[in-house]
Protein backbone atom coordinates (compact mmCIF):
# COMPACT_ATOMS: atom_id res chain seq x y z
CA UNK A 1 0.00 0.00 0.00
CA UNK A 2 1.38 3.59 -0.81
CA UNK A 3 1.91 5.67 2.08
CA UNK A 4 -0.29 7.78 3.66
CA UNK A 5 -0.14 11.50 2.95
CA UNK A 6 1.62 13.41 5.74
CA UNK A 7 -0.90 16.02 5.05
CA UNK A 8 -3.89 13.97 5.42
CA UNK A 9 -6.35 14.66 8.91
CA UNK A 10 -7.64 12.23 10.90
CA UNK A 11 -11.28 10.75 9.97
CA UNK A 12 -13.69 13.22 11.64
CA UNK A 13 -11.62 16.25 11.10
CA UNK A 14 -11.39 19.07 8.41
CA UNK A 15 -10.94 22.08 7.88
CA UNK A 16 -13.17 25.63 7.13
CA UNK A 17 -11.49 27.78 4.54
CA UNK A 18 -12.18 30.88 2.73
CA UNK A 19 -14.99 32.47 2.31
CA UNK A 20 -16.93 29.31 4.58
CA UNK A 21 -14.69 29.61 7.61
CA UNK A 22 -16.00 33.59 7.67
CA UNK A 23 -19.63 32.33 7.19
CA UNK A 24 -19.27 30.59 10.42
CA UNK A 25 -18.08 32.51 12.25
CA UNK A 26 -20.02 35.50 11.78
CA UNK A 27 -23.33 32.79 12.75
CA UNK A 28 -21.40 31.79 15.81
CA UNK A 29 -21.12 36.16 16.60
CA UNK A 30 -24.75 36.07 15.35
CA UNK A 31 -25.99 33.18 18.22
CA UNK A 32 -24.39 34.62 20.86
CA UNK A 33 -25.49 38.32 20.09
CA UNK A 34 -29.14 36.26 19.91
CA UNK A 35 -28.24 35.03 23.39
CA UNK A 36 -27.00 38.24 25.37
CA UNK A 37 -30.23 39.82 23.71
CA UNK A 38 -32.21 37.76 25.91
CA UNK A 39 -30.32 37.85 29.13
CA UNK A 40 -27.61 35.42 28.66
CA UNK A 41 -24.18 35.49 29.77
CA UNK A 42 -21.49 34.19 27.72
CA UNK A 43 -19.25 31.69 29.70
CA UNK A 44 -15.71 30.78 28.31
CA UNK A 45 -14.77 26.85 30.12
CA UNK A 46 -11.29 25.24 29.82
CA UNK A 47 -10.72 23.26 26.76
CA UNK A 48 -9.53 20.15 28.93
CA UNK A 49 -10.34 19.68 32.47
CA UNK A 50 -9.73 17.05 35.27
CA UNK A 51 -11.59 13.96 34.82
CA UNK A 52 -13.33 13.24 37.64
CA UNK A 53 -14.75 16.92 37.56
CA UNK A 54 -15.71 16.64 34.18
CA UNK A 55 -17.65 13.86 34.00
CA UNK A 56 -19.23 13.75 37.38
CA UNK A 57 -22.40 12.94 36.91
CA UNK A 58 -23.10 12.46 33.47
CA UNK A 59 -23.03 8.45 33.07
CA UNK A 60 -21.43 5.88 30.37
CA UNK A 61 -22.14 7.97 27.16
CA UNK A 62 -20.19 11.34 27.59
CA UNK A 63 -16.91 8.67 28.83
CA UNK A 64 -16.91 7.15 25.48
CA UNK A 65 -16.67 10.60 23.86
CA UNK A 66 -13.90 11.76 26.48
CA UNK A 67 -10.51 12.04 24.83
CA UNK A 68 -8.82 11.33 28.10
CA UNK A 69 -4.94 12.46 28.55
CA UNK A 70 -2.30 12.46 31.35
CA UNK A 71 -1.27 15.95 33.13
CA UNK A 72 2.41 16.32 32.86
CA UNK A 73 2.74 18.80 36.07
CA UNK A 74 0.47 16.54 38.58
CA UNK A 75 -0.20 13.36 36.85
CA UNK A 76 -3.79 13.07 37.03
CA UNK A 77 -6.21 12.20 34.15
CA UNK A 78 -7.69 15.23 32.31
CA UNK A 79 -10.52 15.15 29.56
CA UNK A 80 -10.60 16.98 26.48
CA UNK A 81 -14.18 18.43 26.49
CA UNK A 82 -16.77 16.42 24.49
CA UNK A 83 -20.02 18.26 26.14
CA UNK A 84 -19.82 21.80 27.21
CA UNK A 85 -23.28 21.27 29.07
CA UNK A 86 -21.06 19.61 32.42
CA UNK A 87 -18.83 22.75 32.62
CA UNK A 88 -21.20 25.08 32.54
CA UNK A 89 -23.20 23.81 35.29
CA UNK A 90 -19.94 23.30 37.27
CA UNK A 91 -19.84 26.94 36.71
CA UNK A 92 -22.95 27.94 38.07
CA UNK A 93 -22.30 25.45 41.18
CA UNK A 94 -19.01 26.70 42.06
CA UNK A 95 -17.76 30.07 41.06
CA UNK A 96 -20.93 32.03 40.56
CA UNK A 97 -22.42 33.04 43.99
CA UNK A 98 -26.56 34.42 43.50
CA UNK A 99 -28.19 32.90 46.06
CA UNK A 100 -31.34 31.39 43.96
CA UNK A 101 -31.98 33.93 41.53
CA UNK A 102 -32.13 32.54 38.13
CA UNK A 103 -28.99 32.03 36.10
CA UNK A 104 -28.69 32.44 32.37
CA UNK A 105 -25.29 31.35 30.69
CA UNK A 106 -24.38 30.45 26.95
CA UNK A 107 -21.31 29.49 25.50
CA UNK A 108 -19.69 28.50 22.00
CA UNK A 109 -16.76 27.10 21.86
CA UNK A 110 -15.07 23.35 20.16
CA UNK A 111 -15.76 20.19 21.21
CA UNK A 112 -13.84 17.15 20.78
CA UNK A 113 -15.27 13.58 20.53
CA UNK A 114 -12.84 10.39 20.74
CA UNK A 115 -15.63 8.50 18.55
CA UNK A 116 -17.96 9.87 15.73
CA UNK A 117 -21.72 9.82 16.47
CA UNK A 118 -22.13 8.70 13.01
CA UNK A 119 -19.83 7.18 9.64
CA UNK A 120 -18.69 10.90 8.15
CA UNK A 121 -20.08 13.01 11.17
CA UNK A 122 -17.68 15.63 12.68
CA UNK A 123 -15.66 14.86 15.52
CA UNK A 124 -15.27 18.63 16.24
CA UNK A 125 -18.13 20.19 16.40
CA UNK A 126 -18.57 24.01 17.44
CA UNK A 127 -20.93 23.58 20.12
CA UNK A 128 -23.03 26.63 20.99
CA UNK A 129 -25.73 26.35 23.54
CA UNK A 130 -27.68 28.21 26.67
CA UNK A 131 -28.76 27.23 29.94
CA UNK A 132 -31.20 28.11 32.55
CA UNK A 133 -30.00 27.68 36.43
CA UNK A 134 -32.19 27.81 39.50
CA UNK A 135 -35.69 27.83 38.24
CA UNK A 136 -38.38 24.61 38.23
CA UNK A 137 -41.39 25.69 36.51
CA UNK A 138 -41.96 24.69 32.93
CA UNK A 139 -41.81 27.70 31.67
CA UNK A 140 -38.01 27.61 32.10
CA UNK A 141 -38.75 25.14 29.45
CA UNK A 142 -40.84 26.94 27.33
CA UNK A 143 -38.00 29.57 27.36
CA UNK A 144 -35.17 27.54 25.92
CA UNK A 145 -37.31 25.61 23.84
CA UNK A 146 -38.01 29.10 22.28
CA UNK A 147 -35.02 30.51 22.13
CA UNK A 148 -33.47 27.39 20.36
CA UNK A 149 -36.11 27.80 17.48
CA UNK A 150 -35.12 31.52 17.21
CA UNK A 151 -31.79 30.50 17.10
CA UNK A 152 -32.50 28.13 13.90
CA UNK A 153 -34.18 30.86 12.31
CA UNK A 154 -31.24 33.59 12.44
CA UNK A 155 -29.19 30.42 11.08
CA UNK A 156 -31.16 30.32 8.19
CA UNK A 157 -32.64 27.10 8.94
CA UNK A 158 -36.39 26.93 7.44
CA UNK A 159 -39.09 24.99 8.95
CA UNK A 160 -37.51 23.13 12.22
CA UNK A 161 -39.64 20.80 13.50
CA UNK A 162 -39.84 20.58 17.64
CA UNK A 163 -40.33 17.30 19.23
CA UNK A 164 -40.98 17.43 22.56
CA UNK A 165 -40.61 14.38 25.00
CA UNK A 166 -40.71 13.28 28.62
CA UNK A 167 -38.55 10.76 30.73
CA UNK A 168 -40.93 10.76 33.86
CA UNK A 169 -43.69 8.37 31.23
CA UNK A 170 -41.10 6.06 30.28
CA UNK A 171 -39.90 5.82 33.86
CA UNK A 172 -43.01 5.74 35.27
CA UNK A 173 -44.07 2.92 33.12
CA UNK A 174 -41.68 0.86 33.51
CA UNK A 175 -41.28 1.34 37.42
CA UNK A 176 -45.05 0.30 37.20
CA UNK A 177 -43.98 -3.19 35.07
CA UNK A 178 -41.55 -4.09 37.60
CA UNK A 179 -38.99 -3.50 34.97
CA UNK A 180 -35.41 -3.63 36.47
CA UNK A 181 -32.35 -1.27 35.10
CA UNK A 182 -31.40 -4.36 32.73
CA UNK A 183 -34.66 -4.91 31.46
CA UNK A 184 -35.00 -1.04 30.86
CA UNK A 185 -31.65 -0.42 28.98
CA UNK A 186 -32.21 -2.30 25.76
CA UNK A 187 -35.89 -1.13 25.70
CA UNK A 188 -35.14 2.43 26.25
CA UNK A 189 -32.94 2.14 23.33
CA UNK A 190 -35.61 -0.35 20.99
CA UNK A 191 -37.84 2.90 21.65
CA UNK A 192 -35.79 5.60 20.56
CA UNK A 193 -35.80 3.63 17.57
CA UNK A 194 -39.52 2.89 17.08
CA UNK A 195 -38.57 -0.28 16.47
CA UNK A 196 -41.97 -1.58 17.01
CA UNK A 197 -40.96 -5.58 16.14
CA UNK A 198 -38.25 -5.35 18.37
CA UNK A 199 -40.41 -3.58 21.27
CA UNK A 200 -42.98 -6.31 21.29
CA UNK A 201 -39.97 -9.04 21.76
CA UNK A 202 -38.69 -7.21 24.52
CA UNK A 203 -41.82 -7.02 26.68
CA UNK A 204 -42.98 -10.27 26.17
CA UNK A 205 -43.57 -11.81 30.02
CA UNK A 206 -44.32 -8.56 30.89
CA UNK A 207 -48.24 -8.35 32.37
CA UNK A 208 -50.73 -7.22 29.49
CA UNK A 209 -51.77 -3.59 31.15
CA UNK A 210 -48.32 -2.19 31.18
CA UNK A 211 -47.12 -4.30 28.08
CA UNK A 212 -49.84 -2.59 26.40
CA UNK A 213 -49.03 0.95 27.75
CA UNK A 214 -45.04 0.77 26.98
CA UNK A 215 -45.68 -0.83 23.53
CA UNK A 216 -47.74 2.11 22.62
CA UNK A 217 -45.28 5.09 23.69
CA UNK A 218 -43.39 4.83 20.05
CA UNK A 219 -47.07 5.68 18.46
CA UNK A 220 -47.78 8.29 20.80
CA UNK A 221 -46.48 10.93 18.85
CA UNK A 222 -48.20 14.40 17.25
CA UNK A 223 -50.02 17.47 17.95
CA UNK A 224 -51.01 18.30 21.77
CA UNK A 225 -54.40 15.74 21.44
CA UNK A 226 -51.44 12.92 21.92
CA UNK A 227 -51.15 13.85 25.14
CA UNK A 228 -55.26 12.81 25.58
CA UNK A 229 -54.62 10.04 23.93
CA UNK A 230 -52.00 9.06 26.46
CA UNK A 231 -53.94 9.93 29.11
CA UNK A 232 -56.68 8.23 28.06
CA UNK A 233 -54.77 4.86 27.68
CA UNK A 234 -52.71 5.27 31.06
CA UNK A 235 -56.32 5.39 32.83
CA UNK A 236 -58.07 2.59 34.48
CA UNK A 237 -56.18 -0.26 36.47
CA UNK A 238 -53.27 -1.00 37.87
CA UNK A 239 -53.27 2.42 38.72
CA UNK A 240 -50.12 4.25 36.91
CA UNK A 241 -47.64 5.79 39.11
CA UNK A 242 -48.28 9.42 40.32
CA UNK A 243 -44.67 10.16 38.22
CA UNK A 244 -46.51 9.62 34.55
CA UNK A 245 -49.27 12.04 35.45
CA UNK A 246 -47.11 14.78 36.18
CA UNK A 247 -45.08 14.20 33.10
CA UNK A 248 -48.25 14.11 31.09
CA UNK A 249 -49.00 17.53 33.06
CA UNK A 250 -45.81 19.33 32.38
CA UNK A 251 -46.42 18.49 28.38
CA UNK A 252 -49.82 19.65 28.73
CA UNK A 253 -48.17 23.35 30.34
CA UNK A 254 -45.40 23.30 27.64
CA UNK A 255 -48.49 23.17 24.76
CA UNK A 256 -50.45 26.22 26.31
CA UNK A 257 -47.28 27.85 26.84
CA UNK A 258 -46.57 27.94 23.11
CA UNK A 259 -50.01 28.16 22.07
CA UNK A 260 -50.11 31.90 24.00
CA UNK A 261 -47.40 32.68 21.76
CA UNK A 262 -49.18 31.62 19.06
CA UNK A 263 -46.59 28.76 17.87
CA UNK A 264 -47.68 24.48 17.53
CA UNK A 265 -45.11 22.22 19.25
CA UNK A 266 -45.21 18.43 19.02
CA UNK A 267 -45.23 15.94 21.59
CA UNK A 268 -43.16 12.57 20.82
CA UNK A 269 -43.32 10.29 24.43
CA UNK A 270 -40.76 7.81 23.08
CA UNK A 271 -38.52 10.88 22.47
CA UNK A 272 -35.65 9.76 25.22
CA UNK A 273 -32.00 10.43 22.95
CA UNK A 274 -29.91 12.45 24.65
CA UNK A 275 -26.75 12.40 27.19
CA UNK A 276 -28.02 10.07 29.67
CA UNK A 277 -27.10 13.31 32.34
CA UNK A 278 -30.37 14.60 30.75
CA UNK A 279 -34.11 13.67 32.63
CA UNK A 280 -37.54 14.61 33.08
CA UNK A 281 -38.36 16.83 29.85
CA UNK A 282 -36.57 16.49 27.16
CA UNK A 283 -36.26 18.06 23.05
CA UNK A 284 -35.07 17.80 19.79
CA UNK A 285 -35.33 19.83 16.81
CA UNK A 286 -35.00 18.17 13.16
CA UNK A 287 -35.67 19.36 9.51
CA UNK A 288 -37.04 17.57 6.38
CA UNK A 289 -33.74 16.05 4.64
CA UNK A 290 -31.56 15.53 7.37
CA UNK A 291 -31.57 12.00 9.47
CA UNK A 292 -30.98 13.67 13.01
CA UNK A 293 -31.89 15.90 15.30
CA UNK A 294 -30.11 19.35 14.52
CA UNK A 295 -30.19 20.96 18.08
CA UNK A 296 -30.89 19.07 21.45
CA UNK A 297 -31.85 20.18 25.41
CA UNK A 298 -34.09 18.96 28.40
CA UNK A 299 -33.56 19.00 32.00
CA UNK A 300 -30.74 17.75 33.91
CA UNK A 301 -31.45 18.76 37.72
CA UNK A 302 -29.56 15.83 38.91
CA UNK A 303 -26.22 17.16 37.44
CA UNK A 304 -26.20 20.57 39.87
CA UNK A 305 -26.47 18.33 42.83
CA UNK A 306 -23.57 15.50 41.88
CA UNK A 307 -21.75 19.15 41.08
CA UNK A 308 -22.65 19.89 44.75
CA UNK A 309 -25.10 22.27 44.52
CA UNK A 310 -28.43 21.35 43.87
CA UNK A 311 -30.63 24.07 41.45
CA UNK A 312 -32.89 22.62 38.52
CA UNK A 313 -31.46 23.15 35.14
CA UNK A 314 -32.66 23.41 31.73
CA UNK A 315 -31.19 24.60 28.39
CA UNK A 316 -30.11 23.02 25.17
CA UNK A 317 -27.50 23.45 22.42
CA UNK A 318 -26.48 22.88 18.88
CA UNK A 319 -23.37 22.75 16.38
CA UNK A 320 -23.03 25.40 14.38
CA UNK A 321 -21.24 23.72 12.02
CA UNK A 322 -24.56 21.55 11.06
CA UNK A 323 -26.55 25.11 11.70
CA UNK A 324 -23.78 26.73 8.49
CA UNK A 325 -24.27 23.77 6.20
CA UNK A 326 -28.65 23.47 6.73
CA UNK A 327 -29.04 27.30 6.86
CA UNK A 328 -26.39 27.79 3.52
CA UNK A 329 -25.27 30.99 5.83
CA UNK A 330 -22.62 33.00 3.79
CA UNK A 331 -20.60 35.36 4.87
CA UNK A 332 -22.07 39.14 3.79
CA UNK A 333 -20.34 40.72 0.82
CA UNK A 334 -17.71 43.56 2.00
CA UNK A 335 -15.54 43.94 -0.92
CA UNK A 336 -12.50 46.05 -0.60
CA UNK A 337 -10.14 48.83 -1.37
CA UNK A 338 -6.87 48.21 -2.47
CA UNK A 339 -4.08 50.98 -1.51
CA UNK A 340 -1.18 52.00 -3.10
CA UNK A 341 2.12 50.34 -1.09
CA UNK A 342 2.56 53.26 1.89
CA UNK A 343 6.14 54.27 0.77
CA UNK A 344 5.40 54.60 -2.73
CA UNK A 345 2.61 57.63 -2.01
CA UNK A 346 2.31 60.33 0.76
CA UNK A 347 -0.50 60.23 2.44
CA UNK A 348 -2.35 56.46 2.21
CA UNK A 349 -1.12 55.52 5.70
CA UNK A 350 -3.53 57.96 7.17
CA UNK A 351 -5.82 57.78 4.42
CA UNK A 352 -6.15 53.47 5.15
CA UNK A 353 -6.31 54.34 8.83
CA UNK A 354 -9.12 56.14 8.36
CA UNK A 355 -10.96 53.40 5.97
CA UNK A 356 -10.18 50.76 8.62
CA UNK A 357 -11.61 53.00 11.49
CA UNK A 358 -15.37 53.18 10.00
CA UNK A 359 -15.19 49.08 9.06
CA UNK A 360 -13.83 49.07 5.80
CA UNK A 361 -11.48 46.19 4.67
CA UNK A 362 -8.14 47.76 3.12
CA UNK A 363 -5.44 45.61 1.47
CA UNK A 364 -2.14 46.88 0.30
CA UNK A 365 -0.88 46.49 -2.54
CA UNK A 366 2.59 44.84 -2.23
CA UNK A 367 5.99 45.92 -4.31
CA UNK A 368 6.34 43.32 -7.25
CA UNK A 369 2.73 41.48 -6.47
CA UNK A 370 1.16 39.42 -8.86
CA UNK A 371 -2.79 40.28 -9.17
CA UNK A 372 -4.57 42.89 -8.89
CA UNK A 373 -7.44 44.22 -7.21
CA UNK A 374 -10.12 41.82 -8.56
CA UNK A 375 -7.67 39.00 -7.33
CA UNK A 376 -7.72 40.34 -4.09
CA UNK A 377 -11.58 40.32 -3.99
CA UNK A 378 -11.29 44.33 -3.57
CA UNK A 379 -14.29 46.43 -5.76
CA UNK A 380 -12.47 49.77 -5.77
CA UNK A 381 -9.31 51.78 -5.67
CA UNK A 382 -7.64 54.18 -3.64
CA UNK A 383 -6.41 56.81 -5.48
CA UNK A 384 -5.52 60.46 -5.19
CA UNK A 385 -7.57 63.26 -6.38
CA UNK A 386 -7.80 66.95 -5.67
CA UNK A 387 -9.85 66.74 -2.74
CA UNK A 388 -7.19 64.14 -1.38
CA UNK A 389 -7.37 60.19 -1.05
CA UNK A 390 -10.91 58.56 -2.48
CA UNK A 391 -11.98 54.91 -2.80
CA UNK A 392 -12.99 54.89 -6.55
CA UNK A 393 -14.86 52.03 -7.77
CA UNK A 394 -13.35 49.64 -10.29
CA UNK A 395 -14.45 49.51 -13.75
CA UNK A 396 -17.49 47.85 -14.07
CA UNK A 397 -18.63 48.23 -10.17
CA UNK A 398 -21.40 50.62 -8.60
CA UNK A 399 -19.97 51.38 -5.15
CA UNK A 400 -18.50 50.03 -2.33
CA UNK A 401 -19.40 46.34 -0.59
Amino acid sequence: MPAASPWLLPAGFDEVLPPDALGLEELRRKVIDLFLAWGYELVMPPFLEYLDSLLRGTGPDLDLRTFKVTDQDSGRMLGVRADMTPQVARIDAHRLARGDVPVRLCYAGTVLHARASRVSASRAPIQAGAEIYGHVGVESDVEAIGLMLEMLRRAGVEHPHVDVGHLGVFRGLARGAALDEAAQAPLFAALQRKAEAEIDDLLQGVPAPWRERLGHLAKLNGGPEILDEAAARFSGEPRVPEEVAGALGDLRAISNGFRHRGETVHFDLAELRGYRYHGGIGFAAFVRGHGREIARGGRYDGMNAVAGRPRPATGFSADLRTLHQLGGHRPSRRGGVLAPWPGEADGVERAVSELRAAGERVVFRLPGQSGGARELECDRELVRAQEGWIARPLPGETGGG
